[in-house]
């Protein structure tokens, strides 16, 4: 089930293990199995690099929330498909089948 607890076109800034700074649009965040996971787009897209979004689980460590890579195939797999669908279901088509 996605939430709203983002304005539309939400940006955050994230910081890597390196300390570089990316921004993304956040494109919903949804629960599942308990936990939430963010579907984020980089504003600005690395060259070379697709249009595609990227998945981030939401853990606390040590009382902090951060935003973490997912390492499991099968929950990775799982948490696209409900993304996928949801963000499917939220396209409007006309009667004509266009956006």
């Amino acid at each position: 089930m996605a939430e709203d607890l983002f304005e539309e076109d939400e940006i955050i800034t994230l910081t890597d293990e390196e300390g570089k700074e990316e921004r993304f649009i956040v494109l919903c965040v949804i629960e599942y199995k308990g936990k939430q996971y963010y579907a984020l787009l980089p504003e600005k897209p690395a060259d070379g690099e697709d249009d595609g979004y990227v998945i981030l689980r939401e853990d606390e460590e040590e009382g902090e929330s951060m935003l973490v890579t997912i390492d499991d195939d099968n929950e990775f797999d799982e948490v696209a498909d409900e993304i996928d669908e949801y963000l499917n279901s939220e396209i409007d088509f006309d009667e004509n089948g266009d956006e």
